[in-house]
């Protein structure tokens, strides 16, 4: 069972703590993360048995809206933070995504390895992928079916998502979502209730949906199901 780690909220919480004022520090807290990742997924593994992604240069989402993640612009990081990261490739082998964000490096691996595999990470988004994950925040283990990624999907298409400045429609959150496209059996009928939401207004929903969508394919581009 391999474990898929999202290594930068890993890289921000080390950054962010009272530990990682130091160098020292910032690889203490890394190390202690990771151990009790381990501990709590598969106290057995070794290093082929768990892959760190982090993310690297270049977003295909940015050519898809200019806007995507416009919020984070000018946001103050962490001192240590490009050390932290530096740590985890260097002590730990982690790999750096190209043209994409790590999310989608781990979804790509993940479809691979389906279902002999766990995602490990805190970011929501990875519900939108048949998977197990283990969310070490809450130390909490789920299981996503496809029929529940795609329900997933198309929830976020609705809501959006603030972290990322993806613009929903306005006022509909997750529970007004779900009674949208509780009627709703495949994916080409969430896909028109989302449109109908939209005010048919087509080409904001496939925006919307590129950019949420996690690839599970190198340079995969989100399409609209075929009726």
């Amino acid at each position: 069972m391999k474990l898929l780690i999202d290594g930068d909220p890993l890289t921000y919480q080390a950054a962010f703590s009272q530990d990682g004022q130091t160098v020292g520090g910032i690889c203490d807290k890394l190390d202690k993360i990771i151990e009790e990742i381990l501990q709590a997924t598969n106290p057995y593994a070794t290093k082929e048995d768990y892959q760190i992604f982090l993310t690297g240069k270049g977003n295909f989402r940015n050519e898809v809206s200019d806007t995507y993640k416009m919020n984070r612009v000018g946001r103050e990081k962490p001192l240590l933070l490009g050390f932290a990261r530096q740590y985890l490739i260097d002590t730990y082998g982690a790999t750096v995504s190209e043209g994409q964000e790590a999310d989608d490096d781990i979804a790509i691996e993940a479809t691979r390895l389906y279902p002999d595999c766990v995602i490990v990470s805190v970011d929501k988004d990875f519900r939108t992928i048949p998977s197990t994950i283990y969310n070490p925040r809450r130390q909490s283990w789920e299981k996503i079916t496809e029929e529940a990624a795609t329900f997933n999907f198309y929830e976020q298409v609705l809501t959006g998502d603030a972290v990322d400045h993806v613009i929903g429609l306005y006022k509909v959150g997750p529970k007004t979502a779900q009674k949208m496209l509780s009627e709703c059996q495949t994916d080409v009928e969430m896909f028109k209730v989302c449109v109908e939401a939209y005010e048919n207004d087509v080409e904001r929903v496939i925006m919307n949906a590129r950019l949420l969508w996690l690839r599970r394919q190198e340079n995969q581009v989100w399409m609209p199901p075929i009726d």
